[in-house]
């Protein structure tokens, strides 16, 4: 078991490495954030001692090494616009994103779970095909349209719920939370719904798949000639079976929708990381925008390695695979 961490380990590091070379290549390569900066009425003299101040009249290698180094200090620099540690400028928006993800991602696994089980298990009942057909929509829809027609019609017409924002926040321990108020969970719904139907249905599809596969397989025929409890079968070898993919999904879903929840957050005015890049992007803040790449890397690499994790303890051919 060792081994197999140290191996994923190594690999985890030696991603982070190429990734960080790429992201800090990439992202310098476009524009000049000088020419945003600073007004276009600036002196020559001025603009020279900006760019020297950010360090941008060296070689692009030698920028590189400099960053690397405040990387493994936990430094990702100061934001050109903002004049923060990025760090900090991040960490104030992520709770924002986080608990927005949590909730929609969390509630779209468990219920897409149960109805992919269900309708799987009984294929042939109506309300199987009317789950299966549900789920096509979200699929298909674009989320940006979802997103206001929920807003047309829950902020709008019938005024239920309010049609953006964040509303007010609870600190627990050291961070705002706005899901412990009423009025704070109201802001979450609308948003939290559009982003939980694209994995809602991803996961009824694949819950259902790997029921209809296990539910053939000689382990559930067997248990059931022992006269095996249909409860016991889907609790103890059901689930369990079908435990592996959905993980991997669950894991991937979470990661890139932490990552990448812009057009929600956007389209409610959620005050999170995704805007935050948006804002970067539009402005040429290269620290903020390669911070939230490295960010994200770092995420989906730490992601996949506790998966890796949880898959060597649930299967142990993974384990013994791994470290051969």
């Amino acid at each position: 078991m060792l081994g197999f961490i140290i191996q994923r380990f190594i690999q985890a590091v030696g991603v982070m490495a190429v990734m960080s070379v790429i992201v800090f290549c990439g992202v310098y390569a476009i524009g000049n954030p000088i020419d945003i900066v600073i007004p276009p009425e600036a002196t020559q003299d001025l603009r020279e001692q900006v760019i020297q101040n950010l360090g941008l009249d060296r070689p692009l290698y030698e920028q590189y090494f400099i960053f690397l180094g405040n990387l493994i200090k936990g430094d990702l620099g100061r934001s050109f616009v903002y004049n923060i540690p990025v760090l900090e400028l991040i960490g104030g928006r992520l709770p924002a994103t986080l608990e927005l993800v949590l909730i929609s991602v969390v509630t779209a696994s468990v219920l897409g779970v149960f109805l992919g089980v269900y309708s799987g298990y009984k294929p042939d009942t109506w309300i199987s095909k009317l789950i299966m057909g549900a789920s096509v929509l979200g699929f298909s829809v674009p989320s940006f349209w979802v997103g206001l027609i929920l807003i047309l019609t829950f902020a709008v017409n019938l005024g239920w719920l309010p049609a953006g924002g964040r509303g007010p926040t609870v600190e627990i321990f050291g961070i705002d939370w706005s899901f412990p108020t009423l009025t704070g969970f109201s802001h979450i719904i609308l948003p939290a719904i559009n982003l939980a139907l694209f994995k809602l249905s991803m996961m009824i599809r694949l819950a259902r798949a790997g029921t209809r596969e296990i539910m053939l397989t000689d382990t559930i025929k067997f248990a059931r000639a022992a006269g095996i409890s249909e409860v016991t079968i889907l609790r103890r070898h059901l689930l369990k079976l079908i435990s592996i993919p959905i993980i991997t999904v669950f894991g991937l879903e979470l990661g890139s929708t932490l990552a990448f929840a812009v057009v929600t957050e956007t389209i409610f005015s959620w005050p999170g990381v995704g805007k935050l890049i948006i804002d970067s992007i539009t402005v040429l803040d290269r620290p903020v925008m390669v911070a939230y790449l490295i960010l994200v890397a770092f995420l989906f690499v730490t992601i996949n390695f506790v998966i890796d994790l949880i898959f060597a303890f649930i299967d142990p051919r993974v384990r013994r695979g791994g470290a051969s």
